[in-house]
């Protein structure tokens, strides 16, 4: 019989059952009490990760191991080495369970084979979470009383403002360090302009389109797009603290936690506990607004509560209206044309009119030259219907018996494999460093429930905010690396499956395809189109760049007005 004995430890520290220790107690278990010689054994150890989430590297493989039926028993010292959350520790038992596999914790005697085993072990792991969610409630007890100072506790300082180190003398003569917001007269009339766009123009999108054309950047020198916008709109910081402002939080049930009489017309609000800390839900990191703490902070509001108000009214009112893009129903490229000149995806833009064959005129445009109304890119449009039928025949072309391109594809097998082998190295790093940050600043928030003198909270802050810049620098490209070996990965799997592909693009099987499927069809086999304005080029994925031949695009008629090119733009006055 063949054992997977798991053993984690959070900190890497030499106090308590270390990773070793525990290792050699399930061994000793193992052969003693079931038998089991010391080749049977097959070891999964974590240090310095937490069993507040299953997302530990020697676990997951473990789980691999388990669905392939490498091992039929699992041994671990203690049931918290598995998991301290209820859900993900009844997943992995059910798990288990479906690929016969046996599970021991030698600390509770807990054993899968009775009844009576599982049931102790489901009350254990409840008690365990319970342990977790006492110690998050008391973090955010904390959180609260800090709340009420105004101090900013750390992080990415937002748009407006920078942080300032305040020094006080207390009561006893000590002296106190905190610190609070301090604003960036540039920066906090971007702020204000934002605000007043909104407001006027009601639409994200058009306040998107306002700033790209007039080349108004983020304070890293970055384009605005919608959910920047959308973050800065909805942010307490800026609102001004009064009587009309406090009675919409408390009837909207926002936390707050400083009293009336602190909303003194002059102050703005700093909100606690916005974000989630659990980095599997970084896609979706912020916390509902009910959950928000809010205070009266040290720093001067910036926005009437009148404004501020009217613009959550207005987020809320077009919460469910999805971005509407321009489509054509026969385009066949969105998403796959890009512009050369700026990078930016090229649309489909409908005409009035029908061709000869009875099909709507449509042309592509790039998205930049549409919102920037060509202040930042003014390359040309194309013909939408000739470019659809020229890439067609193109791809025709390429599944044409004896074409060089399958010969291509198959060449790339052994270049993709050892792409993906150097980006998992860099990943698995990066990960590693994820973990470790993890670590430092979940030691760092467990530190500040535990209660700390002004002058140490200060540096503990102060590391925190260094440490979530790096968190979020490390995510950055983690998020890179990992959209490349997808790409890879596709590439070294369906290498066959994209040959198979490309051989059924001939004109009969086109003729039976809807535009659907056509579209389906296209973006399965071409990775992008690029248009530099007279020329494209064509990338299928696990192939070379095909150079398309060049084209006769018929110009746009004379009579098309601005209007008709820019239809959804800002037209300024």
């Amino acid at each position: 019989m063949k054992a997977a004995i798991y053993s984690r430890k959070s900190k890497f520290t030499g106090k308590g059952e270390s990773v070793e220790n525990q290792i050699q107690l399930c061994k000793e278990y193992g052969m003693k009490y079931l038998g089991l010689l010391e080749d049977d054994f097959t070891i999964y150890e974590d240090e310095g990760f937490s069993g507040g989430n299953t997302n530990r590297p020697q676990f997951q493989k473990l789980i691999k191991d388990a669905k392939s039926k490498k091992f039929e028993i699992l041994i671990c010292y203690r049931l918290d080495r598995i998991s301290r959350n209820v859900s993900d520790f009844s997943k992995l038992i059910k798990d288990l369970n479906k690929y016969n596999i046996n599970f021991v914790s030698i600390r509770e005697q807990f054993d899968t084979t009775t009844p009576m085993g599982r049931a102790m072990m489901y009350i254990a792991s409840v008690f365990s979470q319970l342990e977790r969610e006492t110690i998050a409630e008391r973090i955010k007890d904390n959180m609260m009383q800090l709340a009420k100072t105004g101090r900013w506790l750390g992080g990415i300082t937002p748009t407006g403002y920078k942080s300032e180190a305040v020094t006080t003398i207390d009561p006893s003569g000590r002296e106190r360090k905190m610190f609070k917001l301090t604003p960036i007269s540039e920066e906090i009339n971007l702020v204000k302009l934002i605000f007043d766009k909104y407001v006027s123009l009601k639409s994200i999108t058009k306040v998107e389109k306002y700033l790209i054309e007039n080349s108004i950047s983020t304070k890293n020198g970055l384009d605005f797009h919608r959910y920047s916008i959308k973050f800065i709109l909805s942010n307490p910081v800026y609102g001004i603290a009064d009587k009309v402002l406090y009675d919409y939080l408390i009837e909207n049930s926002y936390d707050v936690c400083s009293d009336e009489e602190e909303f003194n017309g002059i102050n703005g609000l700093i909100g606690y506990n916005k974000t989630k800390q659990d980095k599997e839900s970084y896609s979706d990191r912020y916390r509902d607004s009910s959950e928000w703490i809010i205070a009266v902070g040290m720093h001067s509001g910036i926005i009437t509560s009148a404004e501020w108000i009217e613009a959550q009214e207005l987020l809320t009112q077009n919460k469910s209206k999805a971005y509407r893009k321009v489509k054509s129903s026969q385009s066949l490229l969105s998403g796959i044309l890009r512009c050369s000149h700026c990078g930016s995806y090229m649309r489909p833009k409908s005409m009035q009119r029908t061709n000869p064959d009875g099909d709507q005129v449509f042309y592509y445009m790039c998205e930049m030259k549409e919102k920037s109304r060509k202040s930042r890119c003014d390359i040309a449009n194309i013909n939408g219907n000739t470019l659809d039928a020229s890439v067609l025949k193109e791809l025709k072309n390429i599944t044409a018996k004896n074409s060089p391109v399958f010969e291509e594809i198959f060449d790339k097998k052994a270049l993709v494999e050892t792409t993906k082998g150097t980006l998992q190295l860099e990943i698995d790093a990066l990960q590693t460093k994820m973990t470790e940050l993890d670590m430092s600043i979940q030691n760092l928030v467990a530190a500040v429930a535990k209660g700390q003198k002004d002058e140490v909270l200060a540096i503990i802050f102060n590391n925190l905010e260094e440490l979530t810049k790096e968190k979020e620098s490390i995510k950055k490209r983690l998020s890179e690396l990992q959209n490349v070996e997808k790409v890879a990965e596709f590439n070294g799997m369906n290498l066959e499956l994209l040959a198979q592909s490309l051989g059924t693009l001939n004109d009969s099987a086109w003729d039976l395809m809807d535009v659907d499927n056509k579209r389906r069809m296209i973006k399965s086999v071409v990775d992008k189109i690029v248009w530099d304005g007279k020329r494209l080029d064509m990338m299928l994925f696990g192939s070379k760049c095909i150079e398309m031949p060049e084209i006769e695009l018929p110009s746009l008629p004379n009579h098309l007005n601005e209007e008709e090119m820019f239809p959804q733009c800002l037209h300024s006055k």
